[in-house]
């Protein structure tokens, strides 16, 4: 007994319980922690990996290079950055909206019908995503807006995204040459994906920044907007331009024609 309470007593003592304290820890968090939408990825089969890899050599190598390492444009060729680290999510929304593989260089690339079906685009998003970690597609559960909050949605879009999307998420012009573009045709997972990655000239909105909760919110706003509007006429819901455009246009106008026709019945 006595040389049990020596050991007990040994300097190194607390340091061996702390150590085994944090491994304990650790182990209960892994066994505890619910399997996230990374891990699955994670899993993807091996098959999925090797044929986006095919894809990825036959459609999107000669921008970001055979290993994805990126590549600078040479005079007027074609250049891309690093995929190492963007994650499935980025693929799948660049993919999916059809931006990648792109069509021309220029100020922004634009949107248009993709070229790839889902298979083929989960299949270059594995690949991708198995070169280094990074956002994960959102899950179905992530997109779910069945309890969202629509009015704190609404705040945080107007504070986050309206200074470039318009307040409705109609879209709107930025600077040299590049656009915000409508957001009334993104499906609910490439707007979550857009918020993770920051596509073109989007700045990143990480779970810090704005929680997984709060995408959801934003994007039950978003689809209400769809719905149409209670007040009549949009004007195209970029706010006071074409709402200034039309009472100094139509308005003025309908002021200026109605006085001329008085002056000519009076004279």
């Amino acid at each position: 007994m006595k040389a049990l309470a020596a050991r007990r007593h040994h300097r190194f003592a607390p340091v061996v319980l702390l150590l085994l304290a944090l491994l304990l820890t650790g182990a209960v968090y892994a066994i505890a922690q619910p399997a996230s939408a990374d891990a699955a990825q994670a899993a993807a089969s091996e098959s999925d990996i090797a044929a986006g890899q095919k894809l990825f050599q036959a459609n999107c190598a000669t921008c970001h290079g055979p290993n994805a390492e990126g590549r600078e444009a040479v005079e007027a060729g074609a250049g891309g950055p690093s995929l190492i680290g963007v994650g499935a999510a980025a693929v799948d929304f660049q993919v999916g909206t059809g931006r990648m593989p792109a069509q021309m260089n220029g100020a922004q690339i634009m949107a248009k019908p993709a070229q790839f079906d889902d298979e083929q685009i989960a299949q270059l998003a594995a690949y991708v995503a198995s070169l280094g970690a990074g956002p994960s597609i959102p899950t179905d559960e992530q997109l779910d807006t069945t309890n969202a909050d629509v009015a704190l949605g609404g705040a945080l879009f107007r504070t986050n995204c309206a200074m470039c999307h318009g307040v409705t998420g109609a879209g709107g012009a930025l600077s040299q040459g590049k656009w915000a573009p409508a957001l009334d045709e993104t499906s609910p997972a490439h707007l979550y994906e857009a918020m993770l990655t920051g596509p073109q000239s989007m700045p990143v909105f990480n779970d810090a920044n704005i929680t997984p909760d709060e995408k959801r919110d934003i994007i039950a706003y978003l689809e209400t907007q769809r719905e149409g509007s209670p007040g009549g006429l949009t004007l195209g819901s970029v706010g006071p331009v074409s709402e200034g455009l039309w009472a100094w246009v139509i308005g003025i106008g309908l002021l200026i024609g109605a006085s001329v026709w008085i002056g000519a019945k009076s004279s």
